[in-house]
């Protein structure tokens, strides 16, 4: 079993994620208050994002253990819990939590024993996402079974909600729309991923709005069900 998947985000009116670039804009409160709204067990960002929680990149101390590839679980009964994408290893905690989240890492087997060693004297849980890359659907599953998350709130750049989105894992989109045009061309977008202009991974894939609310700062608060068929 996976969790239920919601991209949480907000753009542009032209599907652009850069907030810099929108100013003066006044709303980017209300994205966090939208994000309690849904409720989630779980959170979850990329390396980029999470490395403004981390103590830095320096790596973590060498070490003479071998520790094997598999999932350790430091904490399970956390009320809530950050998910942190950093396939290769590279941040340094010095933490277990944000706020009260449990932070869990997402590696893959590629990262060294000294990082293995480190995540654990810093009380921090991992799992593994396959050899070199992540595999998103063994990620899930591996939340799901081993911490209990049901609800997992994804607030990715495009190149990880794009992933998510071709392994067919997003249920919902959560979408603030500002009141803001971006327009530079190659800009970062909601959903990126590489592929071919024939790509099949978004034919047959539809969005039921389930619900739309106007927020402050212009901001109008959209919600679909993703669909497939």
């Amino acid at each position: 079993m996976k969790p239920h998947v919601t991209v949480h985000m907000i753009t542009s009116v032209d599907g652009r994620i850069r907030t810099s670039r929108w100013s003066p804009f006044e709303g980017r409160g209300e994205y966090e208050k939208v994000h309690d709204l849904l409720e989630g067990d779980a959170w979850m960002c990329g390396r980029v994002t999470m490395s403004g929680y981390a103590r830095g990149t320096a790596p973590y101390p060498a070490t003479d253990e071998r520790l094997p590839r598999t999932d350790h679980v430091a904490k399970r009964d956390a009320p809530s819990y950050a998910v942190a994408l950093d396939a290769s290893g590279k941040l340094v905690w010095g933490r277990d939590a944000i706020d009260a989240d449990h932070l869990v890492v997402v590696l893959s087997e590629a990262v060294p024993d000294a990082h293995l060693a480190g995540l654990r004297h810093d009380g921090v849980s991992y799992v593994f996402g396959g050899r070199h890359e992540i595999d998103f659907g063994r990620v899930l599953e591996s939340l799901n079974r081993e911490f209990g998350i049901g609800r997992l709130i994804v607030e990715g750049g495009g190149r990880i909600n794009g992933s998510l989105l071709k392994a067919g894992a997003v249920d919902e989109l959560s979408l603030l729309l500002a009141p803001a045009v971006d327009g530079l061309a190659g800009g970062g977008a909601l959903f990126d991923y590489d592929g071919a202009p024939d790509d099949a991974t978004a034919k047959g894939l539809r969005l039921t709005l389930l619900s739309s609310q106007p927020r402050e700062g212009g901001v109008m608060w959209l919600r679909y069900r993703v669909d497939r068929v």
